[in-house]
Parts: structure tokens; C-alpha cells; sequence
């Protein structure tokens, strides 16, 4: 394998763009480099989930983190779908695996009959966190899509995350023990 990235200061953003892998120069502000940096963002927060995954150190959960991994490859190759126009990286199995974990979580889940809060134990606290940066991440790439069309595929992704990570939120909760926090309105 060849290195990737022999200088990682290069001073060519300093002017305020920054490159595509196919060459072109675009605003940091411009909204394919704000969908990809959302994306980045996801991936990160995935991968503070995985730590605190690993860290309870029990079998149930295995199946989780290989998911887990799983989409952070599967992000990574959508940024790269962002990084090249027209290029298409994303493997269709990947919504495939997420509905069908989101089915199998459902089946452990009572069923939900209010809005639930944010929160719970720390790693369901952080699944909710993933699943809010999916949905920003979505709306960034709803908004590139209206300026320059994307794969479905990508769109199908984003969308099928924050369904996958509120439902692992809930899932880890059960796991440890916490009930879902149900929304009262006017508490007051």
C-alpha cells in the first residue's frame, strides 16, 4: 500500500477553499464541503459510541459494533461519492443490514405510545447524538441534491441512519436497564 497523505499541512485552504479529490477547488462554505464535513462529523461521533460500546465489554453487543464499524466504512465511501462528482462508492446492502437491525431491535422494544427524550444511559445518551447528526447530515445532502443531483443511494442512507440510531438508543437502554424517557408536555 502506498501513503495516502505524506503532508498533511499544505497551506492550500488558507485562502478559503479546499480541493475534491478529482481536482476541483470549491468554498469551504460551498454545500458539497458542508455535506461532507457533516458526514465527517457522524462518522466521529459513530466512533465515540464504538469506544463506549467497547468499553461494557458484553457479547449482546458485538452484533452492535459490527454494525457499528459497518457504517463508519459505509459513511466513508458516501464522502467519497461527495469528494468526486458522479462517482458512485455506496453498496445498497448497507440499508438492507440497517433495516433489518432496526427490525430485529423492534422486536426486544415495547412499543412506543408517547415521544421519548434524549437521554437514558451514556452510549444511548451518544446513539441519540449520532441519530441528530444524521438528520443534519440528511439536510445537508438534501440541500446539495437541489443544486446537484446525488445517488438515492446516499439519501437512503442518511435517512435509514437516524431511524437505525433511534431505535439503538432505545435498544442500548433496555440493555442497561433504563426505561425511555417519556415526554410530558407542560411539566412546568
Amino acid at each position: 500500500m502506498t501513503d495516502r497523505l505524506n503532508t498533511i499541512v499544505t497551506k492550500s485552504g488558507d485562502s478559503g477553499t479546499t480541493g475534491l479529490a478529482d481536482g476541483q477547488r470549491l468554498s469551504k462554505s460551498h454545500p458539497r464541503i458542508c455535506a461532507i464535513g457533516e458526514i465527517d462529523e457522524l462518522n466521529s461521533h459513530i466512533g465515540l459510541l464504538i469506544t463506549q460500546l467497547h468499553s461494557l465489554n458484553r457479547d449482546e453487543l458485538q452484533i452492535h459494533l459490527n454494525l457499528l464499524s459497518a457504517i463508519q466504512h459505509a459513511l466513508f465511501d458516501l464522502g467519497s461519492e461527495q469528494a468526486v462528482p458522479g462517482f458512485n462508492a455506496l453498496n445498497p446492502e448497507i440499508v438492507t443490514k440497517l433495516e433489518q437491525a432496526i427490525d430485529t431491535m423492534l422486536q426486544q422494544l415495547p412499543p412506543l405510545r408517547e415521544f421519548i427524550l434524549p437521554g437514558g444511559c451514556l452510549q444511548a445518551s451518544q446513539a441519540h447524538i449520532c441519530r441528530s447528526v444524521s438528520r443534519r447530515s440528511e439536510r445537508a445532502l438534501v440541500l446539495l441534491n437541489s443544486k446537484e443531483p446525488i445517488s438515492d443511494l446516499s439519501m437512503q442512507l442518511v435517512n435509514r441512519l437516524s431511524d437505525y440510531f433511534f431505535v439503538l438508543a432505545r435498544e442500548l437502554n433496555r440493555l442497561a436497564g433504563h426505561k425511555d424517557i417519556f415526554w410530558q408536555k407542560n411539566t412546568l
